[in-house]
């Protein structure tokens, strides 16, 4: 029975870290919200205004969720120390493995809710639109592009979010040389604004007879879905320019191959957004729009400008010293963060999409402002 004593010292020093876990979530003022919130969903005319209410619908479901979630740990809490005092007192060793599991998933929830707790930007709650790159290098690269590109929707897949093709394109040999994809779901972007940025290989390239060792370089862009209108965004027509082509992708597996894939460059900037996904044409520019009107609102308020125009539209070099990661293949296993610090030698968990380690010491850098390079 001492296992049980232990596991209810355990508790009980666990009980501190839930209590405050409550404050760094607010959950005071999120209950307050939320009354007022339902005040206004039961009011006189609530629904008359069809995009206000869903708004509103939405923020409630969200701050609800976030609510229920505490006092189902705070009710697990207490069934599991239910069960070490029962256990005690029936000298009862049977539900030792229900409470072993317990309090693994207890702590795991307790993380994943810290984590949420460092959220903090306007736009972490959002959908990410991520894209995908290849550096120079031709086939090297952009293999190492659809690498990535399996890494990032296998880590979508795994943690619930959902993921939709905006835009592939082909490499010329393997791989791909440039992709767009929208993660859907509750504080996606928040998790995966870590992922911006510079990707290091280093491996034997299976594309050279010889077996050298390659360096290759691939870029991910990620950015929030921006929906709100109240923005003061103004993009103006003769600003696009807009480009038709045919839809391509991976022999078809990804899409369906139509002419009616659109480009949008906004001339001033100099960037540059492409979908495919849908038959029409029209569909395509309108979420090629949305996808701008995100980029230069994400831009402008990162770099704290005044306007659009003052964008400069610089892009960052996808070469050598300017990655965020290395991924060593040979002659060791080691992918290693050189912002945080963090380090893994099981290259292929992270190549099937376990990141969280790498997103969980970026947030706590950026929460503490301890980072290994500025």
């Amino acid at each position: 029975m001492i296992e049980f004593d232990d596991y209810k010292v355990k508790l009980n020093n666990l009980r501190p870290k839930l209590d405050a876990l409550a404050d760094s979530l607010d959950l005071g003022k999120a209950k307050d919200e939320l009354e007022r919130l339902h005040a206004q969903i039961e009011s006189d005319g609530f629904w008359d205004n069809q995009e206000i209410s869903q708004k509103v619908m939405k923020q409630a479901r969200l701050l609800e969720s976030k609510v229920e979630r505490y006092e189902k740990m705070t009710a697990e809490w207490d069934d599991l120390l239910t069960i070490c005092e029962m256990a005690l007192e029936e000298n009862d060793d049977s539900m030792l493995d229900e409470l072993k599991q317990g309090y693994d998933d207890l702590e795991a929830k307790m993380e994943a809710s810290r984590l949420e707790s460092l959220l903090t930007g306007d736009y972490d709650a959002n959908n990410a639109l991520v894209s995908f790159q290849a550096g120079a290098g031709g086939t090297e690269a952009q293999d190492w592009a659809s690498m990535l590109y399996r890494m990032y929707t296998h880590w979508a897949e795994s943690h619930g979010y959902t993921y939709k093709i905006l835009d592939y394109l082909d490499g010329d040999e393997a791989g791909l040389k440039s992709a767009s994809i929208l993660i859907e779901g509750v504080n996606a972007y928040g998790f995966l604004k870590s992922e911006n940025g510079v990707h290091r290989l280093v491996r034997i390239s299976p594309f050279d007879a010889n077996a050298r060792r390659q360096t290759s370089f691939a870029s991910v862009e990620v950015i929030p879905e921006i929906t709100d209108d109240s923005k003061d965004v103004e993009i103006r027509p003769e600003d696009i320019e807009m480009q038709v082509y045919r839809s391509s992708g991976a022999g078809g597996q990804h899409i369906n191959k139509t002419s009616s894939a659109v480009r949008l460059i906004h001339k001033p900037t100099g960037i540059v957004v492409s979908c495919q996904t849908q038959r029409d044409q029209f569909q395509n520019r309108e979420t090629c729009m949305r996808m701008l009107r995100s980029k230069l609102i994400e831009i402008k308020e990162r770099e704290h400008l005044e306007k659009i125009s003052d964008i400069k539209g610089a892009q960052q070099k996808i070469e050598w010293g300017s990655q965020i990661r290395s991924y060593v293949f040979m002659p060791y296993t080691l992918v290693k963060d050189t912002r945080t610090g963090f380090e893994t030698s099981n290259v292929n968990a992270v190549m099937d999409g376990d990141l969280d380690g790498f997103i969980n010491a970026y947030l706590t850098c950026a929460a503490t402002g301890t980072w290994v390079t500025k």
